[in-house]
């Protein structure tokens, strides 16, 4: 009787090895299945993290210039460009008569030979443009900022330049004399005089 008690002990105890074994075995497995868990959470979260500054520097440190654009020979009488970023786009003999580029970033535009009769251009930024040979008739250059642009052979017959910054623009010098009689006020940005800028007596 007691060799049957103990083999039937001993049954039960192997049998609890391997069940405690068993629930080892599961327990290890539950670990590495939360340790995996944990790691590819983490991994997510700097993931997103990463994604977050990159964005973020995108959209602020490296933001794109504007995309330069082409109207040469086009007829835009009274087109809208009021308040748009143009930097470095071409107007090269169009026909802008009449055309509102109020407030706009113009630094850099080609409006070589172009028909700005008229064109209100008030508040404008026209650093470095090129006028040359453009035809502003009339037009309202109103504190418009066009230090360093090219306008030799430029016609400013009747253009209203009431705070308007001429500072290092190349005019010709009866184009000068004319400008000088319509001088006046200060530019709002740079604070210049508009007679300053042109050197008039």
């Amino acid at each position: 009787m007691n060799s049957v008690n103990s083999r039937l002990s001993d049954a039960c105890g192997g049998l609890r090895l391997r069940t405690t074994g068993s629930t080892l075995n599961l327990s290890s497995a539950e670990l590495e299945l939360k340790r995996k868990t944990n790691h590819h959470t983490w991994a997510s979260i700097l993931s997103l993290f990463l994604w977050g500054i990159v964005s973020i520097t995108a959209a602020v440190g490296f933001a794109p210039t504007a995309l330069a654009l082409e109207y040469n020979k086009e007829i835009l009488v009274e087109a809208n460009f009021s308040g748009r970023d143009l930097t470095d786009s071409s107007f090269t003999k169009a026909n802008l008569r009449q055309s509102n580029f109020s407030r706009a970033n113009l630094n850099g535009v080609s409006f070589f030979a172009a028909n700005l009769e008229s064109a209100n251009l008030e508040g404008s930024d026209l650093r470095n443009a090129t006028l040359d040979s453009a035809r502003l008739v009339r037009a309202n250059l109103t504190n418009a900022l066009l230090e360093g642009a090219f306008a030799a052979n430029a016609r400013f017959d009747g253009a209203v330049i009431d705070g308007a910054d001429f500072t290092d623009v190349l005019l010709r010098p009866d184009e000068q004399k004319k400008l000088c009689k319509l001088a006046k006020g200060t530019n709002p940005t740079t604070g210049r005089d508009t007679r300053d800028t042109l050197f008039c007596p």
